[in-house]
């Protein structure tokens, strides 16, 4: 049974990343309130959304098989309403520890369905014969901004998380239906390597060097996500709107970025833009640390927004196209890597913010920034060709 718009399939793979970040990221602006709730410091918070990270990496690594038995159409249009639900489930958490337990199952969904648009996204690129990594994740980034703002308003409207996050559920089924339900998954690559991805790859030296390059925009980004919200309560105490905007903020300024992204490498180089990212990075991470009023945080924050919008598929490029291994290998230890420091840091940032404040979840990323800069020759100078296909994050 097939229903709702005939899009086309780049559409359909921008619909689907759009319409899970968006049942994703509604729970972000509301963190401050889930904490009130709880009546627990940020440290304790940051235990429990632990949760999410440890579900993702065991998805990751071993969900693969099961999601091709499935196979992608049924697994995404169950998996996307599913966060929705798990979400609304989690928010009803007494303490951190049953926060922890009842994210588990999301941090599943999530890794699955990454795998799923992600590799759509790929094999879409391919099909076309143009990029449309990028583009996608601008979509998520989209799709995040307008969870972000729904939240702030559900906010400051009084609405409980509770009913805010059960109100997500109808929005993502109708979301599900009306743009990707008429979802097929794209052919795989002709002539693509059958090889399969190892469950741990063992990273090199030089594979090292490039998660360098990634840290300090893997850790705040996630930052970003995670705290952003309960930062302004803490600084400025604004209201409700303006305490959960920075997110909105902040996913908005990367979404836009990420739509000019491949335009630049083209032109210019990967170690080019990643410098010059990286300084727009470490400008809006010194005006989030040195605060001074509600809006010039916010800037910060998109400026935080943009600084790491391209640094992950940069290097992920970087990482296929060395010699030493099958571009297979290369990708996945750095992959894996990485996402142990996206998905595991920032919550651990929770124990920064209760022993030195939330400043500090900020701060803490500016000799990261620092270290990327020095790394980021590893990217190399010569553009990107046109049409060579960069896997993103």
């Amino acid at each position: 049974m097939r229903f709702g718009l005939n899009l086309p399939p780049h559409f359909r793979v921008f619909a689907a990343f759009a319409v899970y970040s968006f049942c994703m990221g509604n729970i972000f602006p509301r963190l401050p309130d889930i904490q009130h709730q709880m009546g627990v410091p940020e440290g304790a918070l940051g235990l429990g959304l632990i949760g999410t990270p440890v579900g993702t990496l065991i998805s990751l690594t071993f969900a693969a098989p099961l999601i091709e038995r499935i196979g992608f159409r049924r697994a995404l249009l169950g998996a996307i309403p599913l966060l929705a639900v798990f979400y609304a489930i989690a928010v009803h958490a007494p303490s951190p520890l049953v926060f922890f337990f009842l994210l588990l199952p999301v941090g599943l969904l999530i890794g699955c369905i990454e795998m799923i648009i992600n590799t759509e996204a790929d094999r879409t690129e391919h099909l076309l014969g143009r990029r449309i990594m990028n583009r996608s994740h601008a979509f998520w980034s989209i799709g995040f901004f307008t969870a972000g703002l729904f939240g702030s308003w559900m906010a400051q409207l009084g609405v409980s998380p509770q009913l805010h996050l059960l109100i997500v559920i109808p929005i993502g089924l109708i979301g599900v239906a009306v743009l990707i339900g008429r979802f097929e998954p794209a052919p795989h690559r002709a002539g693509g390597s059958t090889d399969q991805t190892p469950r741990f790859a063992a990273p090199t030296g030089a594979i090292m060097v490039l998660v360098g390059v990634t840290l300090s925009a893997m850790l705040l980004e996630g930052a970003s996500m995670d705290w952003s919200a309960i930062y302004m309560r803490n600084i400025f105490n604004p209201g409700p709107f303006m305490t959960g905007i920075a997110v909105a903020c902040f996913a908005f300024s990367q979404g836009a970025m990420r739509f000019f992204a491949d335009g630049f490498v083209e032109r210019h180089s990967p170690e080019g833009v990643a410098r010059v990212l990286l300084g727009i990075l470490l400008v809006g991470t010194l005006i989030v640390f040195l605060p001074v009023v509600p809006q010039l945080s916010l800037l910060g924050f998109a400026l935080c927004g943009v600084g790491t919008s391209a640094l992950f598929p940069l290097a992920v490029s970087a990482a296929a196209q060395r010699t030493d291994r099958p571009a297979v290998i290369n990708v996945a230890a750095f992959a894996q890597n990485s996402f142990v420091i996206f998905l595991l840091g920032p919550p651990l940032l929770g124990g920064v913010a209760q022993e030195w404040g939330i400043r500090w979840s900020f701060g803490i990323g500016l000799p990261l920034i620092i270290l990327s800069f020095v790394l980021a020759h590893a990217l190399g100078k010569k553009p990107v060709p046109h049409d060579e296909v960069v896997p993103a994050e």
